[in-house]
């Protein structure tokens, strides 16, 4: 097996399993048979630049990462790196985990004084849960208004309208928020 085999072949299987992927949902991912993602993973695998290409992003890697030489799975992102956008008034969202999870999104949500935002509804079966990290925030559920403070957890079915709202009109707030998302078919 070449050098450059044998790097794809461990660094691949070392992303698949730091993503908690099977052969077949990556495959599924990447739009690739089962077979070919077995065969890369082996060293047998002679890919095409196509099938790297598609690998790579269902893994949210650059190709390079898949062909280098094996090192530990260490990142890491500067703070500028993450990252940001604005939501609702008031609401600035940063990821959690700055490279994919599968069926999960994990975000910090900071809040300036009296700040709202409206939730994005999901999948039926999808879950979210929301940790109150500093200050009071409030959540409605489906006209259910849910008063959390510091340290305080919410879940609820991610399929419901919701909004969040920063109850002081004072002090910022910080919380996160983990979505689990339905699996298809479910």
């Amino acid at each position: 097996m070449s050098d450059a085999a044998s790097h794809l072949a461990r660094n691949l299987a070392g992303l698949r399993h730091a993503r908690a992927l099977t052969q077949e949902a990556l495959a599924r991912s990447a739009k690739v048979p089962r077979s070919t993602v077995a065969s890369l993973e082996s060293g047998a695998g002679n890919p095409s630049l196509v099938v790297l290409v598609k690998v790579a992003q269902a893994l949210g890697v650059p190709i390079d990462e898949l062909l280098a030489s094996p090192r530990g799975l260490v990142r890491r992102w500067p703070a500028g790196e993450v990252a940001t956008r604005s939501k609702g008034r008031g609401v600035t969202i940063r990821d959690l985990v700055p490279e994919p999870v599968p069926d999960e999104m994990m975000e910090v949500l900071d809040f300036v004084p009296g700040a709202v935002m409206a939730g994005t509804p999901h999948l039926p079966g999808t879950r979210e849960f929301f940790t109150c990290l500093d200050g009071r925030v409030n959540i409605m559920v489906a006209g259910d208004r849910h008063a959390l403070a510091a340290g305080d957890v919410l879940a609820f079915p991610g399929n419901l309208p919701h909004s969040y709202q920063n109850a002081d009109p004072l002090a910022p707030a910080r919380g996160v928020s983990v979505v689990v998302f339905a699996k298809a078919g479910v």
